[in-house]
């Protein structure tokens, strides 16, 4: 059958065999505009406010479409929602969740069931009734790519009407808070260079100290750090190397300094 809604299988550094299911409409529909963004620029009216809504049900379609893939991967490790923008903004998250909660448990797998997986760029965490239904999920992959607010305009160039940095970082703190003990928050830092000398990059000391202390604030169950790996928006930026990721772990663990948080690179 025509797909509506997923795409994959495919290999994710971070999550290994996902699928990946969009719930946004087929254009890319963001709060930010990321340099980095591997899904080129986020232009025009595709730029919105974290107060902007989609309302898009799942159609009759979605349960059928997720049967007719999975029953073919019982190996599978993700369910994965995000990819083409922000999902939060869809009023219907939490329906296409329940549907594929539904899915899940009455397929075999052959090791643990695949993680209900969410990303989101944060952008709309300061309003409760996202954080109601992000928490739903098994799995929280929160961007946190500057812990100061010029950092913040220059990585992430976010829509006017996004919360300054500071109101992102108490949102996670929060969301962290409310979330049910087996689901889990994972800080996904992505840091980048630049050949361009009227872009300074997340890659500052400045920036690497402040997001270190903003982690020691959520205190999320993972952070995860990486650069960029496919075309980029912007030509100016390029990714970090192995020895440099190491180099940001070890100062993200020297300042948070809790064990309990699993910090890596990928």
């Amino acid at each position: 059958m025509p797909r509506e809604y997923t795409y994959g299988p495919f290999q994710s550094r971070r999550l290994k065999l996902s699928l990946g299911v969009d719930v946004l409409p087929k254009k890319k529909t963001c709060t930010y505009d990321c340099v980095y963004c591997e899904i080129g620029p986020t232009g025009g009216s595709q730029l919105v406010s974290p107060e902007y809504r989609i309302k898009a049900p799942a159609s009759n379609n979605y349960r059928k479409e997720l049967i007719s893939i999975l029953k073919y991967v019982p190996h599978l490790n993700s369910i994965t929602f995000g990819y083409n923008g922000e999902p939060t903004l869809n009023e219907s998250l939490l329906e296409f969740l329940e549907i594929t909660r539904e899915v899940r448990e009455n397929l075999e797998w052959i090791n643990e069931e695949p993680k209900l997986t969410l990303f989101t760029n944060s952008s709309t965490l300061h309003f409760q009734d996202v954080r109601k239904r992000v928490k739903r999920f098994d799995l929280v992959l929160a961007k946190l790519d500057a812990g100061d607010e010029e950092n913040f305009q220059r990585m992430n160039r976010p829509h006017e009407d996004t919360p300054k940095i500071e109101i992102i970082i108490n949102s996670l703190a929060k969301l962290k808070e409310e979330m049910p003990k087996n689901n889990k928050l994972a800080i996904q830092c992505l840091v980048c260079k630049s050949y361009s000398d009227d872009f300074i990059s997340n890659d500052n000391d400045n920036n690497i100290k402040r997001l270190a202390n903003a982690i020691k604030r959520i205190k999320p169950d993972m952070v995860q750090l990486y650069s960029i790996a496919r075309i980029p928006a912007q030509y100016f930026v390029f990714a970090i190397d192995e020895e440099r990721k190491n180099q940001i772990v070890d100062e993200f663990k020297a300042i948070v300094g809790d064990e309990t948080v699993e910090i890596n690179h990928y």
